[in-house]
């Protein structure tokens, strides 16, 4: 009787997501895919960032201060994505997407203190299991505090946690040795990088997975970029400042003075002007590391045949709606820049703007492999799109963000983004969703939710969000043990909670 209410119980478990990491694979835990009729497997280069905000890149011209000459060369010469996003935007979430091609549901990396599945399946497993060398150079931060080799990689370069930009005591660990750091972060990761390609196999395609800490908080930048930035001006966003947003969620207008407001950022008296200004600092020693990478592809002879793929993990706001850091579903948290160059895929110039997102980089490379993507991933592959194919393709893309104990002022939320709509659903609060229609109203400012004329547009999108995530089995909430501390605090003297929405209020009768 106990063994059959225990496998009534795992049927249970899982029917409802709570185990869903044991299914999202290969039939009997196979790395074995199908091949396509492509050409040779090509290499690939992916570039990864940290907290790289969708529009700080020179080309777009944004901010004074914001200088990427490298970035723009890739923009120019091969593909830019205006539409690119991630499903999640916080650390540990986003990189499981990437190399799992699921939403955070899925793969189950809600937070940045739980270690992904060993059940999951990397997509450099299935390279390397083909035949691909691969390298892993940079942040891993899935959870836990460790740098141990991870499966799917035969070169490994990493370090615990966030890491630090100079050298401190913890090092790196290389291929399962520690070693110090050296120098100033970003250009020994570099340095690593280029060694790993200068020393691979040349009779094997190579996959280099290039991880930068850059531009993550606290912003420090190399040497020969302190103060570059210094007589530039900032541009604060239209949404900063109290009241410019009409029906504002209280949760939103309460966490300006919190840990992640402007009011009180980081529970400090911090200048959000000169905090982006040491941020674009620090963005400059990534940009120059692209470059070097760029300059080594074109001396060996490798750079119109690499695919090289750039993008950040997730956004970052400088006083976007009141707030700084990511985790909502706001533009600039779940925007990230994403640039692909390849002459002999990809034409200059070339633009893709379908909405396309964190989830597709694995299927993505796989095709570039050669090989047929897995039917359990919930991602696809954007090859076609880049190489100016004609490819039906996702009407709305998912979000979700579920609460974390440590920065208690943000809520679960889920949200859907179109190409012209934006639903953004709240889990757990006494609260207003969102909508905003982002063809008007780019800078999200004004909440349609409650309009009249928009209330096909609501539930048609909350219909559509359900149904991703009972398709996807998401309808289930991740609950982990409390770990780490919390960033909880308000200042006294800031400004005070929001008033009650007046339309939930009546006269009591």
């Amino acid at each position: 009787m106990i063994r059959i209410l225990l496998t009534f119980l795992s049927v249970i478990l899982l029917t409802n997501g709570w185990a869903q990491q044991v299914l999202v694979r290969q039939p009997n835990g196979s790395l074995t895919l199908a091949k396509t009729t492509a050409a040779r497997p090509r290499n690939i280069v992916f570039i990864l960032t940290d907290d790289h905000r969708y529009d700080a890149l020179g080309f777009l011209k944004t901010q004074t201060f914001i200088q990427t000459p490298n970035l723009d060369r890739l923009a120019k010469n091969g593909a830019y994505l205006p539409n690119a996003f991630v499903t999640t935007a916080l650390c540990s979430p986003s990189r499981a997407s990437i190399l799992t091609g699921l939403y955070a549901h899925r793969h189950q990396v809600v937070d940045n203190n739980n270690p992904v599945s060993k059940d999951l399946v990397f997509y450099s497993q299935y390279l390397q299991k083909t035949g691909y060398q691969t390298a892993m150079i940079g942040k891993w931060h899935m959870g836990g505090e460790f740098d141990d080799p991870q499966r799917g990689f035969d070169y490994w370069v990493s370090f615990k946690g966030q890491g630090s930009y100079l050298p401190e005591k913890n090092g790196l660990n290389v291929n399962g040795k520690k070693v110090p750091q050296k120098g100033y972060i970003t250009d020994e990761l570099t340095d690593y990088a280029l060694d790993f390609m200068e020393h691979r196999r040349k009779d094997k395609p190579f996959m280099l997975y290039l991880s930068h800490k850059g531009v993550h908080a606290d912003f420090i930048p190399s040497e020969r970029d302190k103060d570059r930035y210094k007589g530039h001006t900032f541009k604060p966003p239209v949404s900063m400042n109290i009241g410019s947003q009409n029906d504002a969620p209280m949760w939103l207008q309460n966490q300006r003075n919190s840990w992640h407001g402007v009011e009180y950022p980081y529970h400090s008296q911090l200048d959000i002007g000169m905090y982006y200004k040491r941020y674009a600092e620090t963005l400059a020693g990534v940009d120059a590391s692209v470059g070097r990478v760029l300059d080594y592809l074109q001396k060996e002879g490798m750079l119109e045949s690499t695919l090289v793929v750039y993008m950040g993990d997730n956004g970052f706001m400088f006083g976007e709606h009141g707030l700084i850091d990511k985790r909502t579903a706001y533009e600039t948290s779940m925007r990230v820049p994403m640039l692909a160059h390849c002459p002999e895929l990809i034409k200059p110039g070339t633009v893709v703007n379908e909405v396309v997102a964190n989830i597709d980089i694995a299927p993505t490379f796989l095709e570039v492999a050669g090989l047929k993507v897995p039917t359990y991933m919930d991602g696809k592959s954007f090859l076609p799109l880049l190489k100016g194919q004609q490819k039906p393709w996702r009407t709305g893309l998912l979000y979700e963000y579920y609460w974390e104990r440590n920065f208690p002022q943000t809520p679960t939320m889920h949200a859907l983004r179109t190409d012209r709509y934006k639903y953004i659903h709240y889990h757990g609060i006494w609260d207003t969703d969102e909508l905003y229609d982002l063809q008007t109203d780019p800078n999200e400012v004004n909440n349609l939710i409650r309009s009249e004329s928009y209330q096909t547009v609501v539930n048609q999108m909350n219909k559509e969000l359900f149904d991703i995530l009972q398709q996807t089995n998401g309808m289930s909430i991740p609950l982990y043990e409390d770990r780490g501390h919390q960033n909880n605090l308000r200042n006294k003297k800031g400004p005070k909670a929001a008033e009650f929405p007046p339309f939930l209020e009546r006269d009591g009768n």
